[in-house]
């Protein structure tokens, strides 16, 4: 049965506190019941539902934090200041599009395209804060998006002198204050951390007021855990490049995130996995069991505290350094307790296979277990742990040999130096492991594909339609995020509807990932949808920003039709959820199978095949633009959240998710022609591990490719990463197809170019989006030149028409 729009908000409502972290507390909350409070800071009226792009989703409503403390009761004693900072907000806001339109003309480059992800950092201002009841919060807002990276300036990655100056004050003069952080990725903490209580409410949607205000009440108990270091804007990793405009040079390797804090001995303010609780917890190894090179911890969990609470256990490995270079840990294997009232406990049973946390080795072009001593510590946080139990491999094992095929990067991974094992205390429980225990796997490279008997029928420029996403030859404007398809309003794309005569249906694809993108208003001609105004046509960030004028030109420039005098006008209303990096911070996999379930009921409720999304790129850096739809620094909680939201949206019919952006795409700047310069063993160990897991765990019907290129090769015409990774080790089964290309947004000054149809095919990708004639005819061309066989095309047609069998099937 469909749940009603208003149920599925409700659970999402209802759940988003597990995707809250509670980074600092003192006690003073909960509150008893709703009063006056004094709120403070950008986010109570300009509240962050989420970020910019394609991760936007069309909400009918959204409720500022303001609005949901008042539904939930509270008085807001500070409404003259608020008052004030809307005309400070009013004329930095217009300041900001007027410099946005200045620096796009400097440029020589559109103004809408110039604008797309650029946020308004946070204004400095002088308004008065006094002492007005007993209790205050001060919300700090940050927003960012696709198409631009973050910058390490005050206002965005920093705060602000005023933001600094006000949180002292409040935490200063008041008797409860909180401070409270509606952003979407990492704000360096370090001026304010003698504020006594910090909650991480993040971006949770069109309702993140109604969230909080049960967080201060006590009817919600935040549960989530970081996803990613927060630490001093210092203290990160400068090895590699990042924001570089042609070349970003991955130097760190495989020390992201805590592998790097923690092998390095950085300090971070907050670590990964930490997050605290209304209530506390005692955390106990009951026993560690091992069968063959699976271990199993068993964990007795008790609330010691004075509320109901989850908690999230987690399991690290410690592996051996031989010939290869090792971090200090790895996050094996987590799990949360159920909802826990105060002297309740249970017990948690979590198993990992030591071979699923292999290395690789460049020299012998394989994944290698090396000998010694794998230290398993569990604990609740990455820095908080104790040694479980060793596990002692008495020589070194092969689990996959495979061959190097991702091309080499300019420079050499920095590496730690060897250090002397720690000490293990007496009593641990020891294991004692040989390469009989190990499961051994083989990879089958270049392996013969069959054509479809359907396929060998058609024409060349019928398999040329088939390679390129649905166009309209006549089509005058450009294809933009939003406005590709034409079966479903706001829908990004679909595959060609050229060939329906001959029963290969099209398609239809919509953006996410923080819900389904689609058109709020639109009309209906014969079988085929359109916007019924801006939203829809492109991120509804670009053209709020830059007003009615240009968005009315944004409109021509993109095509936009002309709405019938008689059109009847209809809506669409699509649930959002949590960002991607929230979903992560809860920890917990059932919820994010959930929040996929509301995702597929949606899917087949507005007719769309793929959603494009879950995006599990590495949390790199800080400074990506697109951070909030990620999940994680960590490759283990990517992978498998991924997995569960693909379950969840494939349980529903007809309804499958495209997994992205494969690979190495961890920065915005001049995304469509950077060269990510990454190591073998980097690629296969941190970016592409992910995409592993949800393969193995989930089986997506679609991959999307990125834009960025990997050692000098766009990852959409990079077969070994395609043929060779993909489908021959990952065993993925689905189709590949690349980002949206569009030649507008390519800069001149580019070093690389833009990824090319034809190659795309070559390399075995399925399908180039979002589709043009152009692309169309090149594609065409090689094939009659001969640069392009049929027969690859007709391989690439199989796998399609294979999936969009399996869409439409009874």
């Amino acid at each position: 049965m469909e749940r009603k729009d208003t149920d599925k908000l409700s659970f999402v409502l209802s759940n988003a506190a597990e995707c809250t972290v509670l980074l600092k507390k003192s006690g003073q909350f909960p509150l008893d019941k709703p009063g006056k409070i004094a709120a403070y800071g950008a986010g109570l009226r300009y509240t962050i539902k989420g970020g910019t792009g394609s991760g936007e989703v069309n909400s009918k409503e959204t409720f500022s934090i303001e609005q949901g403390l008042e539904r939930a009761g509270f008085i807001i004693a500070s409404k003259s200041w608020l008052d004030a900072y809307d005309e400070v907000r009013r004329k930095a806001k217009k300041q900001f599009i007027k410099d946005l339109k200045a620096q796009a003309k400097a440029k020589h480059e559109n103004a809408i395209m110039y604008s797309m992800g650029k946020t308004m950092k946070e204004p400095d201002h002088n308004l008065k804060i006094t002492k007005v009841c007993d209790t205050a919060i001060y919300v700090v807002s940050r927003n960012s998006g696709e198409g631009s990276d973050r910058e390490v300036l005050e206002g965005d990655v920093k705060l602000s002198k005023s933001e600094i100056r006000d949180i002292l004050l409040l935490n200063k003069i008041y008797d409860r204050f909180m401070l409270v952080l509606n952003v979407g990725g990492v704000v360096d903490l370090s001026p304010v951390m003698e504020v006594k209580d910090i909650l991480l409410l993040s971006q949770l949607g069109t309702d993140c007021g109604a969230v909080l205000a049960d967080i201060l009440l006590g009817k919600q108990n935040p549960s989530g855990k970081l996803s990613t270091t927060w630490a001093e804007i210092k203290e990160y990793s400068a090895e590699g490049t990042f924001g570089d405009w042609n070349d970003n040079r991955y130097k760190e390797g495989i020390y992201v995130g805590y592998r790097y804090f923690d092998t390095f001995k950085k300090t971070a303010l907050f670590p990964f996995g930490f997050g605290l609780s209304y209530t506390t917890f005692e955390t106990k190894v009951s026993d560690v069991k091992a069968n063959k090179d699976t271990l199993t911890c068993e964990v007795l969990v008790k609330n010691t505290g004075s509320c109901s609470g989850k908690e999230v256990v987690q399991v690290y490995l410690s592996v051996p350094e031989d010939k290869l270079d090792q971090p200090y840990q790895q996050l094996v294997c987590y799990a949360k307790t159920p909802l826990l009232e105060r002297n309740a406990e249970c017990r948690l049973e979590m198993s990992f296979r030591l071979s699923d946390f292999v290395s690789y080795d460049e020299e012998s072009e394989s994944y290698v277990l090396e000998k010694g001593r794998y230290v398993i510590r569990v604990g609740n946080s990455s820095v908080d742990t104790i040694i479980a139990a060793v596990a002692i491999l008495e020589e070194t094992v092969t689990t996959l040999k495979t061959r190097n095929c991702l091309g080499k990067p300019d420079f050499t991974d920095i590496k730690s130096e060897h250090s002397e094992p720690l000490p293990i205390p007496e009593g641990i429980v020891t294991f004692t492991l040989t390469a009989d225990d190990f499961e051994k796997r083989e990879v089958f490279f270049d392996n013969e594909v069959s054509a479809d008997s359907r396929i060998k029928n058609l024409t060349d420029e019928e398999l040329s339609y088939m390679q390129i996403g649905n166009f309209d030859p006549n089509a005058k404007g450009l294809s933009i995020i939003g406005n590709a398809a034409t079966h479903l309003a706001g829908a990004a794309g679909e595959t060609t509807s050229q060939l329906v005569n001959k029963g290969i249906r099209p398609l239809i694809m919509a953006d996410g990932p923080a819900g389904i993108r689609i058109s709020l208003k639109y009309y209906e001609e014969g079988e085929n949808q359109y916007d019924a105004g801006n939203k829809g046509m492109m991120p509804e960030s670009m053209l709020e920003m830059m007003g009615p004028v240009t968005a009315f030109i944004a409109k021509l420039i993109v095509g936009g039709k002309k709405i019938p005098r008689n059109a009847v006008i209809k809506e669409h209303s699509a649930t959002m959820i949590p960002i991607g990096t929230a979903i992560a911070q809860s920890f917990n996999t059932e919820l994010a199978e959930a929040l996929g379930d509301i995702v597929g009921e949606e899917m087949e409720k507005f007719g769309v095949h793929l959603w494009l999304a879950p995006a599990l790129n590495i949390h790199r850096s800080i400074l990506c633009g697109r951070n909030f739809e990620y999940y994680s620094e960590d490759p283990l909680v990517s992978g498998e959240v991924a997995a569960a939201i693909t379950r969840g949206v494939q349980k529903h019919k007809g309804c499958g998710t495209t997994i992205k952006h494969y690979a190495a795409n961890n920065a915005e700047t001049n995304r469509y022609c950077n060269n990510s310069q990454v190591s073998e063993r980097a690629m296969r160990e941190i970016y592409l591990r992910g995409f592993d897991i949800c393969i193995r765990k989930s089986q997506p019907k679609a991959v999307m490719t990125s834009y960025n290129l990997l050692n000098g090769i766009h990852t959409s015409e990079h077969r070994g990463l395609i043929e060779d990774v993909l489908r021959g080790e990952f065993g993925f089964k689905g189709i590949v197809m690349t980002d949206w290309v569009m030649t507008i947004m390519t800069s001149s000054k580019s070093k690389y170019r833009n990824a090319l149809s034809d190659e795309v095919a070559k390399a075995g990708g399925e399908l180039f989006m979002p589709g043009t004639k152009k692309d169309y005819e090149r594609v065409l061309n090689a094939l009659k030149n001969g640069t392009l066989s049929r027969k690859q095309l007709e391989i690439n047609a199989s796998r399609l028409i294979r999936t969009i069998d399996e869409f439409y099937a009874d």
